[in-house]
């Protein structure tokens, strides 16, 4: 046989041969940054498994979205916590509730960064679940939808972009976007959680959102890791009853349903890039085992190329820094 003429590597011999062919570009433009309020006023408490993410006050809070926007990044995801919690979550739709502050103060700080909000019961309850739970601890799927499309009225209210339910009940987008409509909220987004699983990933995030459930699990109403066809189904759904923007969580053990979303579906969609994977990665990076940088701009691409639009990653600002760095070294080579 004689040596073939197509020698793929010819597209590989530089950086900047590399960059030309390349078929799948990072943008800070793509990031949504996840931040966590909290009562009081000086705060910026440390959150032990995700170095470099913290609680954030809500004085302190718009320099922080400040700082996002000066990199590029779209906007930020907030998860309020509250000082105090009951059985029904009734800070989630307070007026003066923690969200709803810290959406006021970062469209005060970045007028122009968006601002999204977790539509979620989870980190109010004094139970930890996502939804309202009867005398027996189960989760009630309709009397939650009524809390939760008031709970998204009080946070377009208070000025929020886009509204992000991501509690897993059913029939929760269609009662959030008529529940917006009827307030005069005809421009607010809904960003659903579509295919969001049962997953082992989530642990530090429910450190930082002290949002563990005190009794049970999740899986009665968030989705079943083996089933690929009823994220489809989840997915369609959402759109049927009104989501502007989709979403796979966690993203990198479900590539292949961020690439099986993205070919069955046209709106915009995002991957939520969870704590366990950014909190994976930090521990490996802090003992020399990988080279954190590189390995979160290739998982960063990986979830890009399986389709998403939008990343969501508490990788955002360091990740948005390595790119502008990168892009500062392209442009003086010229």
């Amino acid at each position: 046989m004689p040596f073939p003429t197509e020698r793929l590597r010819r597209l590989r011999t530089s950086p900047a041969m590399r960059r030309l062919v390349a078929e799948t570009h990072l943008d800070p433009g793509q990031f949504l940054y996840p931040m966590f309020a909290v009562h009081g006023s000086g705060v910026k408490e440390r959150i032990g498994a995700m170095p470099g993410n913290y609680r954030w006050s809500v004085d302190l809070l718009g320099e922080e979205a400040r700082r996002a926007a000066r990199l590029g990044i779209a906007g930020i995801l907030l998860f309020g916590i509250p000082a105090a919690k009951d059985e029904a979550g009734s800070e989630a739709y307070a007026q003066d509730g923690i969200a709803q502050q810290a959406v006021r103060a970062v469209k005060d700080a970045a007028p122009d960064l968006l601002v999204i909000t977790d539509v979620c019961l989870c980190e109010y309850t004094s139970h930890g679940h996502c939804g309202v739970v009867d005398e027996g601890g189960r989760v009630l799927n309709d009397p939650t939808l009524e809390v939760l499309a008031r709970t998204a009225v009080s946070h377009a209210d208070a000025g929020a972009d886009i509204v992000a339910p991501s509690d897993m009940m059913d029939g929760r987008v269609g009662a959030i976007r008529e529940a917006l409509d009827e307030g005069g909220f005809t421009d607010t987004a809904i960003m659903a959680y579509s295919a969001k699983y049962a997953s082992a990933f989530y642990g530090p995030f429910r450190e930082a959102a002290e949002s563990a459930p005190k009794s049970g699990d999740r899986r009665g109403y968030q989705m079943d890791p083996p089933n690929w066809r009823q994220a489809l189904r989840e997915v369609e759904l959402d759109i049927e009853e009104g989501a502007d923007i989709v979403m796979v969580k966690p993203a990198l053990p479900n590539l292949d349903i961020i690439r099986l979303v993205r070919d069955e579906f046209d709106l915009p969609l995002a991957a939520y890039n969870v704590s366990g994977e950014y909190s994976m990665v930090h521990a490996a990076g802090a003992r020399k085992w990988i080279d954190a940088r590189a390995v979160t701009l290739e998982i960063l691409t990986a979830i890009k190329r399986a389709g998403a639009d939008i990343i969501i990653t508490y990788h955002a600002l360091e990740a948005a820094r390595w790119l502008r760095e990168r892009g500062s070294q392209h442009r003086g080579g010229c």
